[in-house]
Formats: C-alpha cells, sequence, structure tokens
C-alpha cells in the first residue's frame, strides 16, 4: 500500500445552531477510541491554535464533531455522539452533549438515509450517548426532502432558516445524575454563592456582581481580565468536585455561568465561559439548565428574574449576540420541583458533503481502507 496516501472518510459539515463541525456515520471511524480520538483530531488540525492542518475553525463553537448510527434501542431512531474537540490541546471531551449541534443530527440522519422522512415534518427521535437523554427534533421534510430555507431566526446566525423544533425530555441530573448535584439550589464556593445544576448540561450559575461585573461586558472584555478569568477557573474547580465532575481542569464541564438583571426585555442576562473562553452567545442545553435555574425556589437567580406564573414557563435569556427563548415545562410534587419537558427552536444546513483526508501518520505511517478500521464501514447506509 502506498506509504504516503491519506486515508478518506466520508462526512458532512454542518451548520447546528451556532456551532459547526462535520457529522460522521459512526461506522465510518474507528471502532477504537483512541484510534478514534486521534483521527478526529487530525481531522480538525488540533492541537494548533489556528488549526491551521484541518478543519476546525480555531474557536470552540467551530471545533465540535458528532457521530450518529441507527439506534438498536426501541423507539429511537438514532444515537448521536458529540465529541468537543480541544483547539489548542490534544484532547478530545465526550462529557458533555451539545444541543447546537443537536439541530443537525435530525437533517443529517435523513439525508444519510438513517431515516425514512415524512411530510411534512419529520420527527426523528435521537438518544443523546453523551448523558444518555432524548430529544427529539421536528424537521421539515417538504416532499420528503429536507428543507433548509425558511423564516426562523436565531441570535448569532446571519439571515432565515428553516425552525426545527427540539423537544428535549428528562434531562435532569444528564451528567451528574440529579437536576441539583448537591441537593441544594444554592451553595457557597469559597465565599461565592452559586446555583450548581445540571438540565442536560452541568452548569455553576454565579452572580456578576460578586465578581465585580455588571454582566453586560463583551466576551472580549472578560476575556482580557485575566485576574478574574483566573478567580473564575478556581471557583470552577471547587464546582466540579462538589457537582460530582472530578478534577475538571481537563474537562469542558462544568459550564460557568454569570449572570445579571436583564437588558434588553428578556428573562436574565447571562455571560457564559466554555469553560475558559466567554461564549459568543450560550449554548442550546446551557440555556436549557440556566432557564431552569431562574424558576428554582431560592437559587442564586431569585431577585434577577421575573418568574411567569403556571406550569409552562416562557423564559428569554439573554446573552451578548441576542436572546434565547425557552419554554420549560414543570410539574410542584411532594420532591419539590420536575422539570418534565424543554423545548426550543433552532435551525440548522448542510455545508458540503464529501471526504476529509486523514494523513498515513495517524495510522502507524500507512493508509487504511474504512473496513480494516471498522468492520461495520461497509455495512453503513
Amino acid at each position: 500500500m502506498d506509504q504516503v496516501s491519506q486515508t478518506s472518510i466520508p462526512c458532512t459539515l454542518m451548520r447546528g445552531g451556532t456551532s459547526k463541525g462535520p457529522f460522521f456515520v459512526a461506522s465510518d471511524l474507528p471502532s477504537d477510541v483512541e484510534l478514534r480520538d486521534r483521527v478526529l483530531l487530525a481531522v480538525m488540525g488540533s492541537p494548533d491554535v489556528r488549526q491551521i492542518d484541518g478543519i476546525g475553525g480555531a474557536d470552540p463553537l467551530t471545533s465540535k464533531v458528532a457521530i450518529v448510527s441507527r439506534s438498536a434501542q426501541p423507539g429511537i431512531d438514532v444515537d448521536y455522539l458529540f465529541a468537543q474537540v480541544s483547539v489548542d490541546r490534544p484532547l478530545v471531551d465526550v462529557t458533555p452533549t451539545c444541543g447546537n449541534m443537536l439541530a443537525g443530527v435530525g437533517p443529517f440522519a435523513i439525508e444519510r438515509g438513517l431515516v425514512v422522512p415524512r411530510d411534512p415534518v419529520t420527527p426523528v427521535r435521537i438518544y443523546m450517548v453523551n448523558t444518555a437523554n432524548v430529544a427529539i427534533a421536528h424537521v421539515p421534510t417538504t416532499s420528503g426532502v429536507v428543507s433548509y430555507e425558511g423564516q426562523a431566526t436565531i441570535a448569532g446566525v446571519p439571515g432565515t432558516s428553516a425552525a426545527i423544533r427540539i423537544d428535549f425530555l428528562d434531562t435532569a441530573g444528564a451528567v451528574c445524575g440529579a437536576l441539583l448535584p448537591t441537593g441544594r439550589s444554592l451553595d457557597e464556593l469559597d465565599g461565592m454563592k452559586a446555583t450548581l445544576i445540571d438540565n442536560g448540561m452541568p452548569v455553576a450559575l454565579l452572580r456578576a456582581e460578586h465578581f465585580g461585573k455588571s454582566g453586560y461586558e463583551t466576551p472580549a472584555e472578560l476575556d482580557a481580565d485575566k485576574n478574574f478569568k483566573a478567580r473564575l477557573e478556581e471557583i470552577r474547580i471547587i464546582a466540579g468536585e462538589r457537582m460530582g465532575l472530578g478534577d475538571v481542569r481537563a474537562k469542558v464541564v462544568p459550564k460557568m455561568t454569570l449572570i445579571a438583571p436583564p437588558q434588553s426585555g428578556g428573562h436574565v442576562a447571562t455571560r457564559t465561559f466554555i469553560p475558559h473562553k466567554c461564549h459568543a452567545a450560550i449554548g442550546v442545553l446551557g440555556a436549557v439548565t440556566v432557564g431552569t435555574a431562574c424558576v428554582l425556589p431560592g437559587s442564586v437567580a431569585r431577585g434577577i428574574v421575573s418568574i411567569p406564573e403556571g406550569p409552562m414557563k416562557r423564559i428569554s435569556v439573554e446573552h451578548p449576540s441576542g436572546e434565547f427563548s425557552l419554554e420549560i415545562e414543570v410539574e410542584e410534587g411532594s420532591g419539590g420541583l420536575k422539570v418534565v419537558r424543554s423545548s426550543l427552536i433552532r435551525t440548522a444546513r448542510a455545508l458540503f458533503r464529501g471526504e476529509v483526508l486523514v494523513p498515513a501518520n495517524i495510522w502507524g505511517g500507512v493508509a487504511r481502507e474504512l473496513s480494516a478500521v471498522n468492520p461495520r464501514a461497509l455495512e453503513r447506509g
């Protein structure tokens, strides 16, 4: 075999919500996890701050990967494994999931033949492997073809697109095992009051004013304050331990969200760190978790947020580039507040389909046939 050849792997580059990255059918990647991660690092061009030798976008929001397969679970269409590929470190983290990339899973699965489309909307039941939760993506499929054109807008994405409604089911405690990992709606971390919560994404919420911030700074302004960033990381490490996540210095969770009173007609203003860089917006499941904290009695958000009445809470989460609208359905029970369902609107678009090329040295100097690294490669849909 040619020693200088590269291995080609089919993929689709997609925008999912406000994130972007390659989508793969699982059988097109190595089944060995260590080899798979080396392949993903090579695909994205990591570790390198520019990701110049790969297709990554040199930003955490564009250094993401979705791995999709037909599901063997009853009532589930596809399994979705999310991988956050570090830009500047040789790290592939599959601890959290990503709700933005999730928006692209339904369209990708339909277009790759993993799900049979319906007319005019195809509900795709998705098992989120990272967190063992289920989401239903309602994908517009006019005449059985994925429709990307529509009138929906989301902050952080120019123009309009077809709306994809996503319903999250039973996401409470997805990573930490409980909605409130410490059993409390308010904790103190080295003198800082915080709400440690997981409704699909582990998040530590703190008031911006406790760090001497307004909560309305730009991401660049916050990222430029090194003393603040160092203090935030100290608190994040403590939060990770309290939430049962262990030593989180090499993990992307928990996310850190600073909150402040709303500025633009929403319910709460946010600045979120993922985990060391301030997000230009806010992640999908991060927003769901922040919104959930806002409706919890006694949380750090109380006194900042005015909560709508009734079991269906419509919450607007402001962020640096706009706002995120959520619907959170809750029930009051003997054990306290229970989140029944969280819904939101996202958009997605396939950007290109083709093959990504992986250097031979990833495979030990010899280019490989897909069937040699994953016996299921020849069975892909």
